[in-house]
């Protein structure tokens, strides 16, 4: 009788340490961040495609206009202001969420999402103007190479801009939970990534775009 309750213990112990080892196992610590930096190193490798074949055609006008004769850098520099302060605006959720304040949390995640929303409203009517003018992406490989750049670009802030109020919806409901706070890690290092990119953008296609 006590082999075989020595037998069931040992038995239940190694289901025990099996069932801890496949935790551990397929749920390893922080594991969501690292899948997070995975896949914004993909998206590097997708900019830095496009950054490449912008640097390659970015000069072929095929007779058409030039960047100098199309880019309002005034424009573009309130643009970037309002994406580089809406990065600032979340660093200030960050902070409150540290502080596990949850209503500052909501109202700066609330404000960087207007500051993403007002840069999103001055690149579509950048593009409207453009495409007013005539400067379509089929009228150069210029054209081509900057409307796919930037508009890749804004498609990001827009899929940020709804991750954003998915999770001011998430908080509402549930509040600072330790799955919502790993959500805001992630969407903070996507957000940065946005404006890191930005800054390639104006430098690369706007600053040197108006040069002759």
């Amino acid at each position: 009788m006590s082999d075989i309750t020595a037998t069931s213990h040992g038995a239940l112990s190694g289901a025990a340490d099996e069932a801890r080892y496949y935790v551990h196992e397929h749920h390893p610590e922080h594991s969501t961040l690292l899948g997070f930096w995975i896949y914004l190193m993909s998206d590097c490798l997708i900019f830095a495609s496009l950054f490449a074949v912008y640097a390659v055609v970015g000069r072929n006008y095929a007779g058409g206009p030039t960047g100098a004769e199309l880019f309002d850098l005034n424009l573009v520099a309130i643009n970037t202001a309002f994406l580089l302060l809406s990065s600032i605006t979340y660093g200030m959720a960050m902070i409150a969420m540290q502080n596990k304040d949850l209503r500052k949390t909501q109202l700066w995640l609330a404000i960087t999402g207007l500051f993403g929303a007002a840069f999103l409203a001055v690149e579509l009517y950048e593009f409207y103007h453009l495409w007013h003018m005539g400067a379509t992406p089929q009228t150069s490989a210029f054209l081509s190479a900057f409307f796919t750049l930037v508009g890749t670009h804004g498609l990001h802030v827009t899929f940020g801009i709804i991750w954003l109020i998915t999770l001011l919806v998430q908080l509402n409901k549930h509040g600072l939970i330790p799955e919502n706070r790993r959500r805001l890690m992630c969407l903070s290092m996507f957000w940065h990534f946005l404006d890191v990119v930005w800054i390639g953008v104006f430098t690369f296609v706007y600053l040197m775009g108006v040069l002759p």
